[in-house]
């Protein structure tokens, strides 16, 4: 059988070991230590913010976010639809309602129009949100200003999934970074990775000195352990942050090729008709996380995005359909949404292509063949 070729695969830089070796030389096996210090405070200079919260996942960052902002059950908190569960699970933990909204189709993120629609609806009907969770999809910002200014109107806070963006920005300045608060993943398969992690990132140093406090099991300051609210093991190991540590020396490089990435799939693949790509430029900057096709059938003679899929998985090469909205997942189809049709447009249509950044010209040229392939075949 063919090498496999993952969507996007774990990347070292080569500077994880000594990071690593010196927890175990020191013995910081543990959650906590001068790794998560150090990583907390590495990435704040990167991102340009001045507080981190290294976490065990962006999810736990998002949940942490929501409790920090008073999310409780029964109440009301806005969120993309097209994007991964994870960002709208946490909403759930809490016992609150999802308000979900559509994308628009510059950069297939939350729609601005809708987003103020919703808000003055669901205060119409008596039950001002409580929170607004924006998310930058496949690393491709928002439009951030307008969704912020539009918050700020109705003074509603907000927290920004950036778990695909670490290192987008938007008018030069980070994803993650115009909100009340801000969240990162370093899962896997994310540009650069702690094997599992995540983050929480703000300007305001008491939502990060409670996130803190939360993640430790929220034990109070005492000589025997007591506890006066419920806390979560959230916190990221000495370890994994070592790794983050040395993954984040060569973020720089990792975004450049995931860039040059989609940049091949574009010039090589621009010939098919029916064929499309997510072109976007200043002020947005994309760390172009993860290449997303959007396939056509009624310009491609019949074929689709599921077809491209299969002839690729045949040949041991992996792609993902984009997400499926949130509003139409079993889970969440009976929570109160606004639509426009976008996302369910680009679920049908949309294909993640293999993106990362340790694909060789090789791997590259063999997905290629196998696309030009299949549409030859019609």
């Amino acid at each position: 059988m063919n090498k496999k070729i993952w969507l996007s695969s774990p990347h070292m830089g080569g500077g994880e070991m000594k990071y690593i070796q010196e927890a175990f030389d020191t013995n910081w096996i543990a959650p906590l230590g001068p790794n998560v210090t150090a990583f907390e405070n590495e990435l704040a200079k990167y991102l340009g913010v001045k507080h981190v919260a290294a976490l065990s996942s962006g999810t736990a960052a998002i949940h942490l976010a929501l409790i920090i902002l008073g999310v409780k059950a029964g109440d009301e908190v806005i969120s993309s639809s097209f994007t991964f569960s994870a960002t709208v699970n946490p909403i759930a933990y809490q016992g609150a309602i999802p308000i979900l909204i559509d994308s628009e189709e510059e950069s297939w993120n939350m729609d601005p129009e809708l987003l103020e629609k919703a808000i003055l609806d669901r205060i119409a009907r008596g039950k001002k949100p409580k929170a607004i969770i924006v998310v930058h999809l496949y690393g491709t910002p928002a439009k951030i200003i307008e969704l912020i200014n539009i918050a700020k109107k109705y003074e509603i806070p907000v927290i920004e999934d950036a778990a695909e963006a670490l290192g987008s920005k938007y008018n030069g300045k980070a994803c993650g970074t115009f909100g009340d608060m801000g969240i990162l993943s370093f899962n896997g398969n994310k540009i650069i990775t702690t094997s599992g992690g995540g983050a929480l990132i703000s300007n305001n140093i008491d939502y990060i000195q409670k996130a803190r406090f939360l993640a430790t099991q929220a034990r109070d300051k005492a000589p025997h352990y007591q506890h006066s609210q419920i806390g979560y093991n959230y916190r990221m190991s000495n370890v994994l942050a070592g790794i983050g540590r040395g993954q984040l020396e060569v973020i720089e490089e990792r975004v450049a090729k995931r860039r040059l990435n989609f940049d091949f799939y574009c010039n090589n693949l621009k010939h098919l008709k029916g064929v499309s790509f997510l072109q976007i430029n200043e002020p947005f900057f994309t760390n172009r996380w993860l290449t997303t096709i959007l396939i056509d059938p009624t310009k491609t003679k019949g074929i689709s995005c599921y077809d491209i899929h299969l002839a690729l998985e045949k040949e041991n090469i992996e792609t993902r359909p984009l997400w499926k909205p949130m509003h139409l997942q079993p889970i969440f189809n009976n929570c109160p949404v606004y639509i426009n049709g976008a996302s369910e447009k680009l679920f049908n249509f949309g294909l993640c292509l293999p993106s990362g950044s340790n694909l060789s010209d090789q791997d590259l040229d063999r997905i290629l063949v196998k696309i030009n392939q299949t549409f030859a075949q019609e």
